[in-house]
């Protein structure tokens, strides 16, 4: 059986920065890979060597500044960027809980390693059989799932952005919950298949740009509504959802991707016009999911992922992209639409 023999950390790391504020969607030019040094842990705190980082949307919010009501900062040129990630801890400053050669989750990837007080970062344990599971955004599915939607035996579920990082585990875990029926959107016809194939899904589309054109569309594969929405997107598509919505429907909202991935915002807002008159008569539930208003759903969903990953009843459908080089291409293929499910950089050993 082979064996993790800790290693030292180096006297120079590398990192990602925003090196100027973009103009529409964040590209590969407004990015550097620079190094700095590295410095030693203080009391409490731990050096953590990244193995993988995730790569999320919701860093345009953070780069255009919107973080009202977000529990992260702003990011502004000459930041370094952050995000979860999963790591191998290789120096420990006096009175950390945690020695060379743990792994560990934390909030500061985008860096080879990074210097991290010891109550940021998790022990992986042995709940997930993949170290790279700890960087999925199932835990908002299945939160929004089970504690907004509350999918019943038999319900008809709509996941829109259904290729996404929560959208392709948002499928199967409906599914595991006793739905009925799970219809997907996705903007990209190349996923359409496997979204059926790997995700969960009884029927995907490609929505239209307007409303009504897309409700028609949703109407089309299933004539009598939807009893369950998770809304990834917003905008023209959540206004669609609304007009097909069966009488006493869940509507959670996890996402707003249609203002994340447009040019012309700054990922701060995706507005979406609602008939409220037919919320009010169909007694329509819309919700935002935070995951912050529900610190159990965390644990139970590691637990779960776990035991469903282990028995092959649901997949973790991820992309790995190699090196640090490849970080900020990699962030603009994502809003691109260029991948499926999770997007996480796989560091080498340094």
């Amino acid at each position: 059986m082979a064996v993790s023999v800790p290693v030292s950390p180096p006297s120079v790391t590398r990192e990602v920065r925003l090196v100027s504020a973009p103009e529409g969607l964040p590209a590969p030019g407004d990015f550097g890979v620079v190094e700095r040094p590295l410095a030693a842990p203080g009391p409490g705190e731990v050096v953590v060597r990244t193995a993988h980082f995730l790569v999320f949307p919701g860093l345009r919010t953070l780069i255009g500044g919107r973080t009202e009501g977000v529990p992260l900062p702003p990011v502004h040129p000459g930041d370094t960027l952050f995000g979860p990630a999963v790591g191998e801890v290789v120096a420990a400053g006096t009175g950390s809980p945690f020695g060379p050669g743990e792994t560990v989750t934390h909030l500061l990837g985008w860096r080879e390693h990074a210097v991290v007080p010891a109550e940021g970062c998790v022990p992986l344990g042995d709940a997930l059989p993949d170290p790279v599971a700890h960087l999925s955004s199932g835990s908002a599915a299945y939160g929004a799932l089970t504690r907004l939607a509350g999918v019943r035996p038999g319900d008809t579920v709509l996941v829109t952005g259904a290729a996404g990082a929560v959208g392709t585990l948002a499928g199967q875990v409906a599914r595991l919950l006793g739905a009925g029926r799970v219809v997907g959107t996705t903007r990209s016809p190349a996923k359409v298949e496997r979204l059926r194939r790997e995700a969960g899904y009884d029927d995907v589309l490609v929505p239209a740009a307007r409303p009504a054109d897309v409700a028609r569309q949703l109407r089309a594969l299933a004539p009598d509504g939807f009893d369950v929405v998770l809304d990834t997107v917003g905008g023209a598509q959540l206004t669609a959802a609304v007009e097909v919505a069966r009488r006493g429907a869940r509507l959670a909202l996890v996402g707003a991707l249609a203002g994340q991935l447009s040019a012309d915002r700054d990922g701060g807002s995706a507005p979406a016009e609602i008939d409220s008159y037919r919320v009010v008569t169909h007694g329509i539930t819309v919700r935002g999911y935070s995951g912050s208003e529900h610190p159990d759903v965390a644990r139970e969903w590691t637990r779960r992922f776990g035991a469903w990953l282990r028995s092959g009843e649901i997949s973790f459908p991820y992309t790995r992209i190699a090196g640090m080089e490849r970080a900020p291409a990699a962030l603009q293929e994502l809003f691109e639409g260029r991948h499926f499910g999770t997007v996480v950089v796989e560091l080498p050993a340094r």
